[in-house]
């Protein structure tokens, strides 16, 4: 696995792709109720006839970007996380999945990502309210390379799409593109344990596996690309080696990562012990500009340590 820094932010990689197609493509629409992207600079001075700031009105851009859409264009949605899925919910099950129009969702910050700004930019449950639509289909990108690779997929073949993208920069993980097709990949293989996560925790399932590696604890770690659908021919089959397992996620644990993986083994009487790990009914007002992120995830009980002392717990249970 690679460890390099990317030049990029997430969002900036995903954006300068878009604007790469757009240039060759005028059917290629961008559509932003932000502008605090560097790379939105470009794609507004160049191509000023496909991209449209419609305003902090979210809603308004959601049908606009239907009726784009209905037109034939080929249709992105930029704006915070929380922005682009809470506040425009009525208007995306009416308009994009009821009719499933193929518009792709860009939502910046999951998680804790902007960990000063307090609740109302906390997107903790995105997963949940975004998959119980129809027709949707959810990607959450960990490192530059799944997040070109998503970028590449919704402009090839165009759906209706919500793409979770990390505000900061991320370490590299990926070096091919075969976590495409599959929608996960397991990173390491562990011998009788394994963490699942996604997107920005998926690093942190990695910084939890070197720590428990040197007190000898051999734990693979499996990254989900593809939310929903889920392969799950690939996941049941990779998970049948291992005797427990953890799903780690930045979310709701009421909604979120580990509630379709329990729904998954229940529909398929698969039986294995798992430890869910992630954010209890409740939010987080205090911050901590030093520690950031880390300091809300100790608070909600995800830090790495805490999270180290819990899975070996389980392992010795």
């Amino acid at each position: 696995q690679l460890t390099k820094m990317p030049e990029k932010l997430p969002r900036d990689a995903f954006i300068d792709e878009i604007y790469n197609f757009a240039k060759k493509d005028r059917e290629v629409y961008f559509l932003s109720a932000d502008l605090g992207a560097k790379s939105l600079d470009q794609f507004r001075e160049e191509l000023k006839g496909q991209f449209i700031h419609t305003g902090i009105s979210e809603q308004a851009m959601i049908n606009f970007a239907s009726g784009l859409a209905i037109s034939g264009k080929k249709v992105y949605c930029y704006a915070m996380a929380p922005f682009v899925t809470f506040r425009p919910f009525e208007q995306i099950k009416v308009t994009l999945a009821s009719m499933n129009q193929p518009v792709t969702l860009l939502g910046i910050g999951i998680g804790y990502g902007y960990d000063s700004a307090g609740p109302t930019h906390y997107a903790t449950e995105d997963i949940g309210i975004m998959r119980s639509l129809g027709n949707i289909e959810i990607l959450s990108p960990s490192d530059t390379k799944s997040v070109i690779e998503a970028a590449r997929l919704t402009y090839k073949t165009p759906k209706f799409r919500y793409i979770r993208i990390d505000r900061k920069f991320l370490n590299d993980i990926y070096s091919d593109d075969n976590f495409v097709k599959d929608g996960l990949k397991e990173i390491y293989n562990g011998k009788d344990i394994a963490i699942i996560s996604s997107g920005y925790m998926t690093h942190k399932a990695i910084e939890i596996r070197k720590k428990l590696i040197e007190d000898k604890i051999d734990i693979g770690v499996i990254d989900i690309f593809r939310i929903k659908p889920i392969n799950q021919i690939k996941l049941l089959g990779t998970l049948k080696y291992y005797k427990k397992i953890i799903i780690l996620e930045e979310h709701f644990l009421s909604c979120g990562l580990g509630s379709i993986i329990a729904e998954i083994f229940m529909d398929n009487r698969f039986f294995i012990p798992s430890l869910r790990l992630g954010i209890k009914d409740k939010y987080f007002f205090e911050n901590n500009a030093e520690k950031g992120r880390e300091y809300i995830h100790k608070l909600a009980g995800i830090d790495t340590e805490g999270c180290i002392a819990k899975i070996k717990n389980f392992i010795h249970s």
